[in-house]
C-alpha cells in the first residue's frame, strides 16, 4: 500500500542527498518547497467548500474540529489553539485532536494511530453533533484514527472534510468534502513533515482565517477580535484601533480603556461618535461586522 503512495515515493532530484553540501540541500529544499502553493491552488475550490461549511457551522453555534495524527495531528491542534489569541474565539470553539492524546504533541505515542476507536472516543468525549464540521488530517490519506473519526462524524450528522496529501486518497471516502493537495515525493524520502506538512498548514491556515473572516472577526484586514492577553497584544490592539479609524496614539489609547479594552467596540465608538453601550448594542444587531454597524 506505501508503495502507492506519492508521499512515500523517493525523489529523483535528492537520491544523492546524503553527498550534498549544506548550501545544495537548502536550494533542493526550497525548491521542493515552492511547488507546494500551486499544489494548493489547484485545490482551492474544495477548500471554499470546506469554509462555506466552516461558517455556516459558526453560524449555527456548532464547532470547528481537528483530527490527526504525528504532525497532522499537531498542525491542527496548532490552528486550533492561535485561533483564541486572533480572534478572540472561546477555545471549545476550533478544537484540535491527536491521536494518543495531548501527551503525543511531544512525544510519540506508539500505535494510537491505528486504533479507529480512538478517533471515535475523542469526539464523543466532546459530544460531537449535527452543527459540527470535523477535518481528518492525514498526509498518507489512511490513518486509522482519523478514519475512524469521519466514519463516526458522519453517523451523527456532521459535516466531515477530509485533508490529505494523495490523490484517491482513503479517508476522501469518509468526508463531504475531500481535499487532496498531492505534494509529491519528500526531499527525505516519506519524511511528511515536509512539504505535506507545509500544505497542510497553508490549507489550515486559509479555513480558519476565511472562516472568521466570514462571521465578522475582521475590519479591512484588521484582527479586531484580538485577545490583549500580554503587553506586546496590548499595544497592538491599540495599533489596531489607530489604524482602522485613522486617529493617533492617544486617542486610540483613551478608547482602548474607555471600551474596557474590547478593540471591536473602541473602534465603533470613534466610528460612530457613540458609548461603549451603544456599540456593543450595534456590534450584536450586525452579528459582530463593524461594517454593518454604519
Amino acid at each position: 500500500m506505501l508503495d502507492k503512495l506519492t508521499t512515500e515515493k523517493r525523489n529523483d532530484k535528492t537520491m544523492d542527498l546524503d553527498l550534498m553540501s549544506v548550501k545544495e540541500i537548502l536550494e533542493t529544499m526550497n525548491k521542493e518547497d515552492l511547488t507546494v502553493p500551486q499544489s494548493v491552488a489547484s485545490e482551492i475550490p474544495r477548500i471554499e467548500e470546506a469554509v462555506q461549511k466552516t461558517i455556516s457551522t459558526f453560524r449555527k453555534g456548532g464547532r470547528l474540529i481537528y483530527l490527526g495524527a504525528g504532525t497532522s495531528g499537531r498542525l491542527g491542534v496548532l490552528d486550533a489553539v492561535e485561533c483564541v489569541p486572533t480572534f478572540g474565539s472561546p477555545p471549545e470553539m476550533v478544537q484540535g485532536f491527536i491521536a494518543g492524546g495531548m501527551k503525543a504533541f511531544t512525544k510519540a505515542v506508539e500505535g494510537a494511530e491505528d486504533d479507529e476507536k480512538l478517533g471515535v472516543e475523542d469526539l464523543d468525549n466532546i459530544s460531537v453533533n449535527e452543527n459540527d464540521t470535523v477535518i481528518g488530517i492525514a498526509a498518507s490519506g489512511r490513518t486509522p484514527y482519523v478514519i475512524g473519526a469521519l466514519k463516526h462524524a458522519n453517523t451523527i450528522g456532521a459535516t466531515t472534510v477530509s485533508l490529505s496529501c494523495n490523490k484517491n486518497s482513503e479517508i476522501s471516502k469518509y468526508a463531504d468534502i475531500a481535499i487532496e493537495v498531492e505534494t509529491g515525493p519528500e526531499v527525505l524520502t516519506g519524511s511528511t513533515r515536509l512539504k505535506a506538512g507545509t500544505a497542510q498548514k497553508l490549507v489550515l491556515n486559509m479555513i480558519s482565517t476565511a472562516s472568521m473572516i466570514g462571521i465578522g472577526k475582521v475590519y479591512k484586514n484588521l484582527m479586531v477580535d484580538v485577545q490583549p492577553t500580554n503587553k506586546k497584544l496590548v499595544e497592538r490592539s491599540k495599533r489596531i484601533i489607530m489604524q482602522a479609524t485613522e486617529t493617533d496614539y492617544e486617542t486610540a489609547a483613551k478608547f482602548y480603556e474607555k471600551a474596557n479594552e474590547n478593540v471591536k467596540a473602541a473602534i465603533v465608538m470613534i466610528l460612530l461618535g457613540c458609548s461603549y453601550e451603544e456599540a456593543t448594542e450595534k456590534l450584536d444587531q450586525s452579528n459582530g461586522f463593524i461594517r454593518k454597524t454604519k
